[in-house]
């Protein structure tokens, strides 16, 4: 059976995430001093997952007895089952970062490439992890039920599951952060990592359960909706291309799978390139092996190039993305030059050259994604399913993505580590410059998770249409309009209330860290030791407390829209709320991360550490950190959980 390629596929990516998880925690740590700081990182880590997944698992079982009630017991089964995998190949490949971070730290020492190497492979675990559950788990799923409906309760589970994660996790990581750079680099005029500042440790454990839990979460969400939306469209397309058709978004996504694989695995033979560069090329293998893949599979499977132009446009619409954010964001941008050179007329004239720039940047990723789905629709004669091939061919790089994805934190928590450790300048210096190209490669795959994310979300709400038998609506009428503009209103209330959350709890994090300061005899002198615990249970308490309304308000308007109103009211909603969330999104990306990386320009400048343009930047750093890392991410799962909300009410509001 060809449904046993995928099954297959996932198996081997888990069998050598794994593997990899095995080799680091077989690598001892030598340096006692960095063990004692990881040790920290792992105690923060657990403290806040255990609590976390209890919030979550409290309210899993409330939602599933709704949806049995409503929907079935197999799609409320399905539905716990979709939250319990996404959660567990976060939390495989989040502990495989904690592990990587201090090995990173101490490769350092002697070889900066074999760091490099460490972080990557220490990243891929969340990479071949995502792409590995979903696709054994969905392809299980299909063979017992063989009826995308309960596919349908695991999709919806595993974007609630995100939405938490990625709400909780960033606004513990940036409360932190904030906290941190707040008093730390402004107010005492110490460095970043450094081990007087008592928020450091609850800002590397922020790294962690936000960067990579979150972000794991995220996409393994939109992998999952991708082929289940796929699924559904293709049972449509059975008459013109054969039972083998609804097999197709399972074995495409195997096939990206194994280039992932390749494109990350091919990086250890680049050791004369930058670590930047090496990435570059190993996104290109990844890319050029996919669509060659992609070419053949639709002509044996399918014998319709349609469909693989579809394919095509779809890894070219995720290129274009990541090339324009690196214009907006990159370390080298003509963009973040000039918000840091605005830096040197104070924090206000650097916001507003970052707003001016961030306002901009979603325009060129949201046409690519109109030019790509309007010619595959033509080219097609009008084929859903060319559309569904668009989706589906931006997440032929994801396990690579969600490499360079975690690299990041990997990278950033080993540059703390080693700051923290004592370690020589050198050493610090080499991984600094390592978490520059983790910043960068960050951005990318927030251009790339927002783009897969929006076509993600046009074909949920076209599933839904297909499904419903909806295909028009009058927008002459000021009901439809008034759905369409409280669609495009909600995206700005999540946004708020999870951009208030993380004010919240980051000023009780200043106030924290100001008070042991004041009160911690020898703190500033080295002499006095912080109390770490106290900055992490503050941030815990506060990230799992403030994570809850903005999920319910998710799930329930909605839900509420679509009960009381009917379908077309549903439709036009969806359309609203995905064209607000798609440029709302970008823009919270890429200012935040502008502003970032504009501070980092200034740091990397001799002698302009601690001056008025540095402490400029590092304010206006603060104001973009719960843009990129809780508004846009949080609006990006907000998108995608909708959507499949509208297709589980479908039945429903039919």
């Amino acid at each position: 059976m060809i449904v046993l390629f995928p099954i297959f596929s996932g198996l081997l990516a888990i069998l050598v995430a794994s593997l990899i998880v095995f080799k680091l925690a077989r690598q001892p740590v030598a340096s006692a001093a960095m063990a004692e700081i990881a040790g920290y990182i792992v105690i923060g880590v657990r403290a806040y997952l255990s609590r976390q997944l209890r919030t979550i698992l409290i309210t899993t079982p409330v939602l599933a007895l709704i949806i049995g009630f409503t929907l079935g017991p197999w799609v409320a089964l399905t539905f716990v089952l979709g939250v319990v995998t996404s959660l567990t190949t976060a939390l495989i490949g989040m502990a495989a970062a904690v592990r990587a971070n201090v090995r990173t730290a101490e490769k350092a020492v002697t070889s900066r490439w074999q760091a490099f190497l460490t972080a990557v492979f220490g990243g891929s675990v969340m990479g071949f992890s995502v792409i590995g559950f979903s696709l054994f788990t969905l392809s299980v799923l299909y063979l017992i039920f063989r009826d995308p409906d309960p596919l349908t309760g695991f999709g919806f589970g595993c974007g609630l599951a995100a939405l938490f994660a990625q709400i909780g996790g960033g606004i513990y990581t940036k409360s932190a952060d904030v906290g941190a750079d707040l008093v730390g680099k402004v107010e005492r005029n110490i460095p970043e990592d450094d081990p007087r500042n008592p928020a450091v440790i609850a800002d590397l454990v922020g790294d962690n359960v936000g960067d990579c839990a979150g972000r794991g979460s995220d996409l393994f969400d939109s992998f999952s909706a991708d082929i289940i939306t796929g699924t559904i469209v293709a049972m449509l397309y059975v008459d013109q291309y054969g039972p083998q058709v609804v097999f197709f978004p399972l074995i495409l996504q195997a096939v990206g799978l194994l280039s992932s694989m390749l494109g990350v695995f091919s990086i250890r033979r680049l050791h004369k390139m930058a670590p930047e560069k090496a990435f570059d090329v190993g996104m290109a293998v990844n890319s050029v092996v996919a669509v060659i893949g992609a070419f053949v599979l639709s002509q044996l499977l399918l014998n319709d190039l349609n469909i693989f132009w579809g394919i095509l446009l779809g890894v070219v619409t995720m290129l274009v993305s990541s090339v324009f954010t690196r214009y907006y964001a990159g370390m080298n941008s003509r963009p973040v030059a000039a918000i840091a050179e605005a830096s040197k007329r104070g924090v206000a004239l650097n916001i507003i050259t970052g707003l001016g720039y961030g306002l901009q940047s979603p325009l060129i990723s949201v046409v690519m994604i109109i030019v790509a789905v309007s010619v595959a629709f033509i080219i097609s004669g009008g084929s859903l399913l060319a559309v569904v091939a668009i989706n589906i061919g931006t997440d032929l790089l994801i396990g690579y993505i969600m490499t360079a994805d975690a690299f990041g934190p990997i990278s950033d928590n080993a540059a703390g580590i080693a700051a923290m450790s004592g370690e020589g300048s050198a050493v610090i210096d080499s991984l600094s410059a390592l978490d520059a190209v983790g910043n960068t490669m960050k951005a990318t795959t927030k251009a790339y998770a927002m783009a897969s994310g929006t076509v993600t979300a046009f074909t949920l709400f076209a599933t839904f249409f297909s499904r419903i038998g909806l295909w028009a609506i009058d927008v002459s009428t000021p009901f439809s309009i008034a759905f369409v503009f409280l669609g495009i209103s909600l995206p700005y209330l999540i946004s708020s209330l999870v951009i208030g959350s993380t004010a919240r709890a980051a000023m009780l994090m200043v106030d924290e860290v100001r008070r042991q300061f004041r009160t911690i005899p020898g703190l500033m002198a080295g002499t006095g030791k912080p109390d770490y615990a106290a900055c992490v249970d503050i941030a815990t308490r506060n990230a799992l407390r403030e994570m809850l309304l903005p999920g319910i308000i998710s799930v329930a308007i909605p839900a509420v829209v679509g009960i009381a109103f009917g379908a077309w009211a549903l439709g036009a909603f969806l359309i609203g709320a995905v064209a607000g969330a798609a440029l709302l999104g970008p823009f919270f990306n890429n200012v935040g991360t502008a502003f970032d990386n504009a501070k980092k320009v200034i740091e990397s400048t001799p002698g302009q550490k601690g001056s008025p343009a540095h402490q400029a930047a590092v304010a206006a750093d603060t104001v973009g950190d719960p843009l990129k890392d809780v508004a846009g991410p949080s609006l990006l799962i907000f998108m995608k959980l909708i959507g499949m909300a509208a297709l589980l009410l479908a039945g429903l509001v039919h």
